[in-house]
Parts: C-alpha cells; sequence; structure tokens
C-alpha cells in the first residue's frame, strides 16, 4: 500500500538531531546515547529500512549532517568528537578527537572540503578537510552556537547564540566580521530566505528576527508567533518556512508578509528537537522527544499565495491544518485561506520592512 509520507520511525532512545540525503531517500538519525543510524525511506508501507548503525560517540549525538556531494556523513558529539562516516556503508572513515575545548553542538557542511563547526562555549571553528585542521577559530559568542547557516557562494557563515547574538564570519579571508546586538532570549536557529536577501532567526521568546543581509548589525523586523520558542526551522520555500517548537507543534510561517499559515504536524507535548526538508521540498521530517520519526507532506505549502492584505481573527483560535495527518484536519482545509490565517502579534517594526524589491 502506497501512503501520502512514509511511517515513523522508531528509536530505542531519543533522536536529538537527523538530516535527509540531498539526492536519495535517506535519512540519518544522531540519539542520545550516542548511536548514528541511516535509513531509507519510502511512502510503500512496510519499506523503512535500517541500513547501518555506527556506536563511535561516547557520548550524546548532537548533530548530522551530509556533504554536499552525498557520500559522507558527519556527526558532532558532546563528547567533543567529529567523526565523518562513508554514507554507503557507515564506515569510519576521518575522526577528530578532542575537536573542541567544550561538547559540540553543530555542524555545517560549506562545500565538499571545508566544514564549520559551533560548540557550547560559543566557539566556532572552520575545517579543511584537505588540510586535516582548523583553517579559522574564534570565540566571538558568550553561550553555545545553536544553529549555522552559509551563502550560496560559501563565503559567509552565519552563527545563532544562546547569548541572543548573530555571528558574521568571512570563509574566504578566515576572519570573524561583526556580532549583531543581543535579540531578546536566545538565538534558536537562523535560515537564509528570499533567495539570499534575507536571514531570519528563531529565538527561544517564540519571536522571529528579520535582518537584511547587508544589514546584520540589527534586526530590521520581528515576528511573534504564538509558540513557546522557536527552537528549529527550515525553508521550504522561498518566503515559507516551517519551525519547531518546545509545544511540539511544527508551525508554517510565511515571511515577508509575516504570517503563522497553520500547523504542518505535531509531535504530541514532545519539544521538536530538529527538523529537514527532503529534496524537492514536499516532504519535511521531524524528530522530538517521544523517540519518534515522523514525515510530514508539505507539497501544498509551495504554491501558496500569501496577499499583504488579512482579515482580523479572533486570537487564540486554534490553527489550520495543513497537511493530512496534521490535528484538527477537516475537508478543504485550504479554503478561505486568505481570509482566515492566524496572524502573529506583530512586534514594533512589522510590516515596516517592504518586500517590494522581492
Amino acid at each position: 500500500r502506497v501512503r501520502d509520507t512514509p511511517e515513523d520511525i522508531c528509536f530505542e532512545a531519543p533522536a536529538n538531531a537527523i538530516a535527509l540525503h540531498p539526492a536519495r531517500p535517506l535519512l540519518a538519525a544522531g540519539d542520545v546515547d550516542g548511536d548514528v543510524y541511516l535509513y531509507s525511506y519510502s511512502c510503500t508501507e512496510g519499506d523503512n529500512r535500517q541500513l547501518w548503525s555506527s556506536g563511535h560517540h561516547l557520548k550524546s549525538c548532537r548533530d548530522v549532517a551530509f556533504s554536499q556531494d552525498g557520500q559522507k556523513l558527519f556527526t558532532v558529539s558532546k563528547d567533543k568528537c567529529i567523526h565523518i562516516l562513508t554514507v554507503e556503508e557507515g564506515r569510519l572513515e576521518t575522526r577528530f578527537p578532542k575537536a573542541h575545548g567544550s561538547a559540540i553542538n553543530c555542524v555545517l557542511p560549506i562545500d565538499n572540503h571545508i566544514f564549520a563547526t559551533g560548540d557550547d562555549n560559543g566557539g566556532l571553528k572552520v575545517w579543511d578537510l584537505r588540510k586535516g585542521d582548523a583553517i579559522l577559530e574564534a570565540r566571538q559568542q558568550e553561550e553555545y552556537i545553536s544553529s549555522m547557516a552559509v551563502d550560496g557562494n560559501g563565503k559567509i557563515l552565519l552563527t545563532a547564540s544562546g547569548d541572543g547574538t548573530l555571528g558574521v564570519f568571512n570563509v574566504k579571508r578566515r576572519r570573524f566580521d561583526l556580532l549583531s546586538e543581543p535579540q531578546n532570549g536566545d538565538l534558536m536557529s537562523v535560515v537564509l530566505l528570499k533567495r539570499g536577501k534575507k536571514v531570519a532567526c528563531g529565538s527561544s521568546e517564540g519571536t522571529i528576527y528579520l535582518f537584511n543581509w547587508d544589514g546584520f548589525g540589527a534586526a530590521s523586523d520581528r515576528f511573534a508567533l504564538r509558540a513557546e520558542s522557536v527552537d528549529c526551522m527550515v525553508p521550504v520555500t522561498d518566503s515559507i518556512v516551517c519551525v519547531g517548537s518546545l509545544d511540539g507543534v511544527i508551525r508554517a510561517v510565511n515571511v515577508l508578509p509575516n504570517r503563522v499559515l497553520g500547523c504542518v504536524g505535531q509531535h504530541l507535548g514532545e519539544p521538536i528537537e530538529q527538523l529537514a526538508v527532503a529534496p524537492g521540498g514536499q516532504l519535511l521530517a521531524s524528530c522530538a522527544h517521544d523517540q519518534k520519526v515522523k514525515f510530514w507532506d508539505v507539497s501544498a505549502l509551495g504554491t501558496m499565495v500569501v496577499d499583504d492584505y488579512r482579515r482580523k481573527k479572533k486570537k487564540g483560535g486554534p490553527l489550520r491544518a495543513l497537511s493530512a495527518k496534521a490535528p484538527g484536519t477537516g475537508k478543504d482545509f485550504f479554503a478561505d485561506l486568505r481570509d482566515e490565517d492566524e496572524t502573529g502579534a506583530a512586534v514594533a517594526g512589522s510590516g515596516s520592512d517592504s518586500d517590494s524589491s522581492d
């Protein structure tokens, strides 16, 4: 039987991190015991398969990421080690022991040779596999590096930190450029939108801060969601991101004009740890403390049009269901979308940032 989405993948321990392969239906996951798994997934019932597992990390695996060519898998851990595994066999190819002075929190491949890692103490390192060592080391932020993003040229690296700042580094020139003003709460996630012209950061206070590409010193706009936090965020289109929160709800949010479009899915009462989008943007995967990876059909988000115009809606109403598995799904749930968008509490400056250049 063919389903709309693959079946849930269940783990023996909570998965902290997931990544989807850039070209094939493969999912990597790292769990709190330090184990890393590779699964193939399929919409055919009973067709998800574990391909291999690796137990090389001594402590919790914090992040996993595929190389851009899809041949390697990067994993980082609380044990301060970086591992690079072959995707085909799960063989440990390269290991950087004691790569950082404190637990490593995130990893981001920049090209097929260069990747970045961020730790619990605000430390950033950029590594070159050809040299086998770090080519840039910096500690400009006071708290953990939660998330990283890089521009399409692999030149400018952005780091979101628990101290509320966005860090800007020039990878090509191997230097630190600047820090943004501190925002309210920890910055938990960072993504590029609007063909790289806008940067969105999610905070632990439930606010999305927007920066212009050439204006990282101060946020140009902010948008408060009715969510406890914006812990993780992935772009599905050039204007729409899916965000995961402490309340277990995955929301679809349009940026400029700023709208909460509705609910894509939910891990009931379990904080969302990470989100990943499959190639083509049709499928979203999520992991949470319930020891499951769930899949959501987000294909409809690609055809959504969001008007500047909006009618006022009563506060506190339920989120509109945006996928067949989302809570509260009813028939024809896209009808009247523009009339009944849930609008976030737009805070100072909201709407001041025109999107006319897009």
